[in-house]
C-alpha cells in the first residue's frame, strides 16, 4: 500500500515538475502577448532575413507593409538608397546625417543618424543586397530597432515589403500610446516612395 502511495505521489511530482518546466520554457514567447492584437502580425513575410534577437517573436513593436509600385525594382531602389534626400519626399524624415558614406547613399556597414517618429536613431546598415534588400539596425532612448525593405520584382512594377521590429521599454511606450503609429508611418513612407519612383 506505501508503495503505491509514494509511486502516485512521485507520479504527480513528475507530472507538476513537467508542467512547471513547460510554463518556464515556454515564457518568452508567451510574454509576447503584445502582438496578439497586432493586425500586421499575420502578414509577416516569410522572405525576410532577421538577425538574431530582432524577429519578429522578439518584438515588442512590430509593423508589416507592402505596396505596388508602377517602377522598376531598381529605381525604387535608387529612392531608398539615397537617404539624405529622404526629407524631400518622405515627411517623417528628418535630420538625416550619413557618417562614412562618401555620396549620401546607404551601402554595406554605411552609419547614419536621423530623426524619425519624433526620436533620434543611430543607424548602420546591416544587409545590403542592391536592388532587392536592405536593412538596417537602429537605436534609440529606449528602443532597439530592425528595420527591413524587401524588393520584390513582378509583372506591373516593384512590390515592396517593408517590415520592422522594435524592442526596448521605449517601443513599449510607443505601442501602447499608439499601436498604429508605425503601421501609418511606414504606410506613408511607402505611399511617398510610389509617388516619387513613378515620376
Amino acid at each position: 500500500m506505501r508503495s503505491k502511495m509514494r509511486i502516485a505521489m512521485l507520479t504527480q511530482t513528475s507530472l507538476v515538475m513537467a508542467v512547471l518546466t513547460f510554463g518556464m520554457m515556454r515564457a518568452p514567447a508567451l510574454a509576447q502577448t503584445s502582438q496578439v492584437d497586432n493586425p500586421d502580425w499575420p502578414l509577416r513575410s516569410s522572405e525576410i532575413h532577421w538577425p538574431i534577437g530582432h524577429t519578429p517573436a522578439d518584438a515588442d513593436l512590430f509593423a508589416h507593409n507592402e505596396l505596388l509600385i508602377h517602377a522598376s525594382c531598381s529605381n525604387v531602389w535608387q529612392h531608398l538608397v539615397q537617404a539624405q534626400t529622404w526629407p524631400e519626399w518622405y515627411p517623417n524624415s528628418h535630420n538625416v546625417k550619413l557618417l562614412n558614406s562618401p555620396d549620401g547613399r546607404l551601402y554595406q556597414d554605411t552609419q547614419f543618424s536621423w530623426d524619425t517618429f519624433g526620436v533620434h536613431i543611430e543607424s548602420q546598415v546591416h544587409e545590403f543586397a542592391p536592388n532587392s534588400r536592405i536593412g538596417w539596425f537602429g537605436q534609440g532612448t529606449g528602443m532597439d530597432a530592425y528595420h527591413t525593405f524587401l524588393l520584390l520584382k513582378a509583372p506591373e512594377g516593384c512590390r515592396i515589403v517593408t517590415e520592422e521590429v522594435v524592442r526596448g521599454p521605449g517601443a513599449v511606450e510607443f505601442r501602447k500610446k499608439d499601436p498604429q503609429a508605425m503601421h501609418r508611418g511606414h504606410d506613408l513612407w511607402l505611399s511617398a516612395l510610389k509617388q516619387v519612383s513613378e515620376k
